[in-house]
C-alpha cells in the first residue's frame, strides 16, 4: 500500500496496531530512496557463505548469477541504541474536536507503534514509561523481537488518564534511567512551560538525547469554531465555559503563537528536537524526523 494513501482517517479505520506499525514503516521505508534519508542502513561490510535453513533476505543474487553459489551481505551493525518512549496519558490526550477523527492519544499511539517497529528493524533496543499525573507502566528498553507485542500490548490498553502534571514525571523518569540514550515523548504539552522545559534539561544534563512530539487536534491552533460553542475541561470535570469563538480567535492564535516559540526557542537551546503534529499529519513526517534525530546521533 503506499504510504501517501496510509493517512490517519485511513488508519483509525484499520484498527490493529501490529498491522498499522508494519504498513506504515513499509511504506515509508519503500520511498527512502527518494528522500534525504537515503543511505541510513548500516553499511555493507563483506561476503560469507550463506548456511542453508537462514534468511534469504540479504543473499546477493546478482552474485549466485555469476558463481553459481549463495553468498549473503554482510552489514556492520551502527551502534545500537537505546530509546525509551514516554506516552502522555494525561486526560487532555483523550480529546478531539471532530468526532471522525482520531483523538491525540489515538494518533500518537500509532505513531508510537510505527517507531518501535522501526526501532526493532534496526536491531535497536526500545522500551516505554505511560503516565499522567505519576508514571504508570515501565517496560525496560529490549531489542528482542517479543518486545514488539509488549510494547503493542500496552499501547493498544492505554488508560484514561488523570491530570497532568509533566514535568514532575519527567524528573522522575529521568532518575530511573540509568543507561544513556534517546528519550522519545509523546504529548500535547499542556502544562506549565517553565516546569516542562526543567524536566526536558533533566534528561540533557544525564546525557540523553531528546525527541520531543508534541501531538495537538487542528482545532486547538486555529480555534476554528462556527457559532457558541460550550467548553468543558476534560481534566476538571464540570468547569465549562461557553463563548463565541469568533470573537475571541484573533487573541487566542496570538497567545498559542508565542506559548509554542517559547517551546521552541528553549527547546533549540537545550538541543532537544521538538516536533509539532496535528492529528490529521500524514505519519511518515514524525518517521523522517526521528530519522533526521537517529542520524545526527550517528
Amino acid at each position: 500500500m503506499s504510504q501517501a494513501l496510509l493517512t490517519p482517517d485511513l488508519i483509525g479505520q484499520l484498527g490493529r496496531l501490529d498491522v498499522v506499525a508494519r504498513l506504515v514503516v513499509e511504506g515509508f521505508l519503500t520511498g527512502l530512496h527518494k528522500s534525504p534519508y537515503h543511505g541510513f542502513s548500516a553499511e555493507f561490510a563483506e561476503y560469507r557463505q550463506y548456511i542453508p535453513g537462514e534468511s534469504v533476505a540479504n543473499i546477493d543474487w546478482r552474485l549466485y548469477a555469476k558463481s553459481d553459489r549463495h553468498y549473503l551481505k554482510v552489514f556492520t551493525e551502527e551502534t545500537n541504541l537505546r530509546s525509551t518512549i514516554l506516552m502522555d496519558c494525561s486526560a487532555s490526550m483523550d480529546y478531539s474536536a471532530d468526532p471522525e477523527r482520531m483523538t491525540k492519544k489515538a494518533y500518537a499511539s500509532y505513531l508510537a507503534a510505527a517507531l518501535t517497529y522501526l526501532l526493532l528493524r534496526q536491531n535497536d533496543a526500545v522500551g516505554m514509561v505511560t503516565f499522567d499525573e505519576d508514571p504508570l507502566q515501565m517496560v525496560p528498553a529490549r531489542s528482542m523481537r517479543k518486545q514488539l507485542f509488549q510494547v503493542l500490548k500496552i499501547l493498544e490498553k492505554l488508560p484514561q488518564g488523570k491530570a497532568t502534571h509533566l514535568g514532575n514525571v519527567l524528573h522522575r523518569v529521568a532518575e530511573r534511567l540509568q543507561r544513556r540514550g534517546l528519550i522519545i515523548l509523546f504529548s500535547d504539552l499542556m502544562d506549565d512551560p517553565a516546569t516542562i522545559l526543567d524536566g526536558l534539561k533533566h534528561f540533557r544534563h544525564r546525557g540523553h538525547e531528546v525527541l520531543v512530539f508534541q501531538i495537538l487536534d487542528p482545532r486547538e491552533i486555529d480555534l476554528d469554531f462556527s457559532g457558541e460553542v460550550e467548553f468543558e475541561s476534560l481534566e476538571q470535570p464540570g468547569q465549562k465555559v461557553r463563548v463565541e469563538p469568533a470573537h475571541m480567535r484573533a487573541g487566542y492564535q496570538e497567545k498559542f503563537r508565542s506559548w509554542q516559540s517559547h517551546l521552541t526557542r528553549e527547546c533549540r537551546r537545550q538541543k532537544i528536537d521538538l516536533v509539532p503534529l496535528t492529528t490529521d499529519t500524514a505519519f511518515d513526517k514524525g518517521l523522517g524526523k526521528y530519522l533526521q534525530k537517529r542520524r545526527r546521533m550517528n
